[in-house]
């Protein structure tokens, strides 16, 4: 929070074997505020984030030259899943978990209807990069990486930097440093559409421990406990696969949607995550997840009165796959019982020494749409 806050077993078999054995900008900070492009910014990658908010964040994630898209992404996911209405136990408010006193001095009139609201999530997306850009001119002086000290001084506070002459030594700020700017390279789109993604050496470990369990019948919330006689549900099973060697992924499947970069069709190696949504420009709706095997096939947990199998992925809710990383995993934020995401907790005050750029607000983008409910981010799986 921000203080200032279905083929049959036997074929797919047999494919999946083939596929197994052949592969075991920079902006600047206008005086003005206006967010400016550059043709060097990092882009978003497509469907990493809800379609309504993805030029918001694409436009003001290149504020100023301290911060990009994929970092904004990175910040407003943490924060509150890109949930509009989430609030905190000490107050926090909206898509960016501002506190009032905060939100009073950096809120952002960005889809020109007169009124700063912190609920409103193109609101929120304007003043988290503003309060971003006014951070990095209370830090511009300080050495190292500037998107580093950004974040630090929004977790630790900009003097806490300034101090130490760079991230400071707190174990709880150098880890949102870490995690934010991990989780930002699942946000960004790769150099090119061609771009190689390194494939992961957990992989194949993962891989055998799903092969351990075909035929285990489906159970909605399964997590393989032996209270529930070692069965699972989609994202249960692939969560205990990532488990079995060293990888704690979180436990729904939109949440596991986010660790790590997200490789093309063609880009597929076995041990990527593939998921499927109800709605393709919404990944929030993400409501399945398996472990991709070779040749256009997964090991998953489908439904219930299924067991768990192979089962092609060229199917039309497919919205794409997820390379795990370590570092992705580690990223991503946890959830309370009602599936809000617990946003990160703040030592000490960020507030900058002064709103720089925010004096009258910035100048507003496109009216934007009605803000989308979006799917409950808790359901386990299908």
């Amino acid at each position: 929070m921000v203080l200032r806050k279905a083929g049959t077993a036997a074929a797919a078999a047999g494919v999946v074997a083939i596929g197994f054995i052949g592969l075991v900008t920079m902006g600047t900070y206008a005086a003005s505020g206006t967010p400016q492009q550059s043709a060097n910014r990092s882009a978003l990658s497509p469907g990493t984030v809800p379609a309504a908010y993805q030029e918001a964040i694409q436009t003001w994630g290149s504020l100023c030259s301290a911060i990009s898209p994929p970092m904004l992404a990175a910040q407003l996911y943490q924060e509150s899943g890109f949930d509009p209405r989430a609030r905190s136990g000490v107050g926090a408010e909206g898509m960016a978990q501002f506190m009032p006193g905060t939100w009073a001095m950096y809120g952002t009139d960005a889809n020109g209807d007169g009124r700063k609201d912190v609920w409103d999530p193109y609101d929120a997306i304007a003043s988290a990069a503003v309060y971003d850009c006014a951070l990095a001119k209370d830090v511009a002086n300080v050495p190292g990486d500037p998107q580093a000290n950004v974040l630090a001084a929004y977790n630790a506070g900009p003097y806490a930097v300034t101090r130490n002459g760079g991230i400071p030594p707190y174990r709880e700020t150098q880890g949102y440093v870490r995690n934010i700017q991990a989780m930002a390279r699942s946000f960004a789109a790769p150099a090119s559409p061609t771009a190689p993604l390194e494939v992961s050496a957990q992989s194949a470990a993962a891989i055998y421990f799903a092969q351990t369990k075909l035929g285990t019948p489906y159970l909605w919330g399964g997590e393989g406990l032996p209270s529930q006689n070692g069965r699972f549900d989609c994202s249960g099973l692939t969560q205990a696969a990532f488990a079995s060697v060293g990888i704690e992924l979180p436990r729904v499947a939109n949440d596991q949607w986010y660790a790590g970069p997200h490789p093309s069709r063609d880009q597929l190696r076995p041990g990527d995550l593939v998921f499927w949504a109800t709605d393709l420009s919404d990944p929030r709706s993400i409501h399945h997840v398996g472990i991709y095997v070779g040749g256009g096939y997964m090991i998953n947990a489908p439904h219930t009165g299924a067991v768990i199998r192979y089962d092609k992925i060229d199917t039309r809710e497919y919205i794409g796959a997820t390379r795990v990383t370590s570092d992705g995993a580690q990223a991503l934020p946890t959830r309370n019982n009602e599936g809000a995401v617990n946003a990160p907790s703040r030592p000490g005050s960020t507030a900058p020494a002064a709103p720089a750029g925010a004096q009258g607000g910035a100048p507003a983008v496109a009216a934007a749409p009605p803000v989308p409910a979006g799917p409950s981010p808790a359901a386990p799986g299908r």
